[in-house]
């Protein structure tokens, strides 16, 4: 699939006639430099992940098609659902409906949005016959909790570059509600510091699609081996950070990268800190710091509105989500029987 099957305005530019007779030098280098503008506007219309994501499932459809000699664009219905059946063996559910997702957007931006398959009444049957049998529920990554957190910090090397480093990341991390892609985002200039802690910038984030951005304050704690301003500003000073990306690699001889951190780095961060404690690594990931801080709200009786404008939550469904995980015991009605 070539690399702008999903970029729109290639699709409609390339068969739009443009009329060109009469037209003087000056208005045709005009016209293009405006295409050229517009094919670049189409192609932020999603985000940079997303495209890549989608790309990564479309190749996997059409190397499937490929080894059955089957067409991929446009794809027959009967195709799709053979597609669907055979991958469900081995895929979970959330990563077929992206699948899907990618499917319907190729055929649109390609111009067979008649011809989609995803719209199919037999693909649909197929398909949610498919979540009946393997269900819908998603995998969850553990939170790390406050006491987690606090043990983490307690064993980590602070006198060491990349000590400093994961103590920063983790606290803003956690006490911001950061999702990866928002905390190895963040640069020098998305941070402010003030007598009552930071103003953190969110220039854009997985809900924000306009790029509208949002502030959030991080204010100093009671406790200064777990606050998260102080923490921020011993990494900034130590590494000589005064601009540019705000967490960065550290190699094994204790040297700054100039790049910022992967967002798939920081899921490494928190595993290896899990780890450290004893807890089944691989159960927690990047995303274990938001919903850390959102059970451990919850645990705490914050109030559910101030939490969710924290965490720039707009779903109240999701939101719910942390505080039944934070009541699993809290209110166990078990706890009240006398056994």
């Amino acid at each position: 699939m070539p690399d702008d099957t999903l970029n729109l305005f290639d699709y409609v530019t390339d068969r739009v006639p443009v009329v060109v007779s009469g037209m003087s030098g000056l208005a045709l280098e005009r016209l293009e430099a405006a295409a050229d503008k517009a094919r670049d506007y189409a192609g932020k219309a999603k985000a940079s992940n997303t495209l890549r994501n989608y790309r990564a499932a479309w190749d996997d459809f059409a190397a499937w098609c490929a080894a059955g000699g089957r067409t991929a664009l446009p794809a027959l219905p009967a195709t799709l659902a053979m597609y669907l059946a055979d991958r469900a063996d081995t895929h979970k559910t959330a990563t077929l409906q992206h699948r899907l997702a990618a499917i319907s957007q190729a055929h649109q931006h390609a111009g067979f949005a008649d011809l989609n398959p995803c719209r199919d009444p037999h693909v649909r049957e197929v398909w949610k016959g498919i979540r009946r049998d393997k269900g819908t529920a998603p995998s969850r990554k553990t939170p790390v909790l406050t006491a987690d957190l606090r043990r983490i910090l307690a064993g980590l090397p602070r006198h060491r570059l990349i000590g400093r480093r994961d103590a920063a990341l983790l606290l803003l991390g956690f006490t911001a509600a950061l999702r990866r892609s928002e905390l190895v985002a963040l640069d020098v200039s998305h941070v402010e510091v003030t007598r009552d802690g930071l103003v953190v910038t969110i220039a854009r984030s997985k809900t924000d699609g306009e790029g509208e951005g949002t502030t959030l304050g991080i204010p100093y704690t009671g406790n200064p081996e777990s606050c998260p301003v102080r923490a921020l500003l011993a990494w900034l000073e130590t590494a000589a950070i005064t601009e540019g990306p705000i967490f960065r690699g550290v190699n094994r001889h204790g040297r700054l990268a100039p790049k910022r951190l992967s967002d798939a780095a920081v899921a490494q961060i928190v595993q290896k800190h899990a780890g450290s404690l004893g807890l089944e690594a691989g159960r927690f990931g990047g995303h274990s710091l938001r919903a850390g801080f959102a059970t451990s709200a919850a645990m705490e009786d914050v109030p559910e509105r101030d939490a969710m404008a924290h965490m720039r939550q707009k779903s109240v469904n999701v939101h719910h989500g942390y505080v039944r995980q934070a009541n699993l015991f809290k209110r166990n009605p078990v706890a009240r029987l006398g056994l």
